[in-house]
This record gives structure tokens, C-alpha cells and sequence, in this order.
């Protein structure tokens, strides 16, 4: 079964009762890229009285309610990504506080329509893992190991010069054992192929 991601950054606004609710729906690729996240929207938002979020990105899930009442602010945002039925993305709403209060049940409300808004907007794309391969070759298979890597969409990710040339590549992980087999018909056996986490 396939799981989804987003293509791209979305955000929403709304307006309830003077209070600003700023959502914002990010693909992220774990847990660490989502606190770098939030760490912007603090700096972009010093003001805001609350910035809360939830995460899905495999087993790196969280939330939090950053001072609202218990349960009223990430579980909600949790629950709209998990009916978007999204992995890899970060839900994190932006709380200016217009003097106006809400209640628990309001504040869940506000919440859930905020990132429902902005997740309405994004565009879900199929998340495809990806894993890295290296591999080592003579000089003469270097053009041809080129051309493979652009034919084939993998992402070039670093290379070295020595007695060998070394490429490591990023590449649909379920990808990596038919290519591995390619790359050593390519050049006739002489490279080496090493798949890696």
C-alpha cells in the first residue's frame, strides 16, 4: 500500500473570534528536519502566543500542545493528518491570541479547521523511500555510469577521484538490486556495487 507525502509547503489562514490560527502543512523527511522547521516558524513568528504541531514520519511520530489546554490542540492536528492519510509531514499552526476565549471544545475546532484548510490546498504525492548505492569503477565506465544516473532519475550525491572513480547516488530503495545488476552489465563486470542504509 502506498504511502503519501506532500509535494509542497501549504498555508492557510483563518480568523475566529480575533484570534489569527496560521497552518502550515510541510513534507519533512524525519523528525530532526521537522524541528528545524519549527525552530523557523518560531523566529518568523516571535510574537504568536502558541505554535502548535504534529508530526508523522514513520516511527517518528509527535505532538504537542505548546500551552493550550491539554488535548486541544495537537491530537486534533494529528487526527487531520492521519485522515489525510500522510507520512513525511509536518502540521504546525501558528496562534495569535485576539483576547477572545475559545474553550476547550472551540480551541479544537479552531484547530482542526485550521490545518484542515491548509491541508485541503496540498497536493499528496506517493513517498517513494530512497536509499544510496556507491559505486567504483575504472575511468573508461565513468561517461557511461554518467549517463546511466541521468537516464535513470538517481541523484548524484557525491564523487571521488583516486586510482577509481567512486559515485555514491540516491535512488528508490526498492530500485537498488535490479540496478546494482545493470550497472555491473554496463560496464562488463569491472565495477563494484555496494548497496548502503
Amino acid at each position: 500500500m502506498p504511502t503519501y507525502t506532500l509535494a509542497a509547503p501549504v498555508s492557510a489562514e483563518i480568523d475566529i473570534r480575533k484570534s489569527r490560527f496560521i497552518a502550515w502543512a510541510l513534507p519533512v523527511a524525519d523528525r530532526d528536519s521537522a524541528m528545524r522547521e519549527l525552530e523557523r516558524l518560531h523566529t518568523e513568528h516571535p510574537a504568536a502566543t502558541h505554535i502548535c504541531w504534529a508530526l508523522l514520519a514513520g516511527g517518528q511520530s509527535g505532538m504537542s500542545d505548546d500551552g493550550e489546554p491539554s488535548g486541544t490542540a495537537g491530537r486534533p492536528i494529528l487526527e487531520v493528518l492521519r485522515h489525510h492519510e500522510v507520512d513525511g509531514v509536518l502540521a504546525a499552526v501558528v496562534r495569535y491570541y485576539g483576547g477572545i476565549k475559545l474553550g476547550a471544545g472551540g480551541l479544537v475546532r479552531a484547530y482542526t479547521d485550521a490545518i484542515a484548510t491548509a491541508m485541503q490546498l496540498a497536493e499528496r504525492i506517493e513517498r517513494i523511500e530512497r536509499g544510496l548505492m556507491g559505486i567504483e569503477m575504472d575511468y573508461a565506465d565513468e561517461a557511461r555510469v554518467r549517463r546511466w544516473i541521468e537516464q535513470n532519475a538517481a541523484e548524484l550525491m557525491e564523487t571521488a577521484y583516486g586510482m577509481t572513480v567512486r559515485f555514491v547516488m540516491r535512488l528508490p530503495a526498492a530500485a537498488r538490486e535490479a540496478a546494482a545488476a545493470e550497472l555491473r552489465d554496463l560496464t562488463n563486470g569491472r565495477a563494484t556495487v555496494e548497496l548502503q542504509s
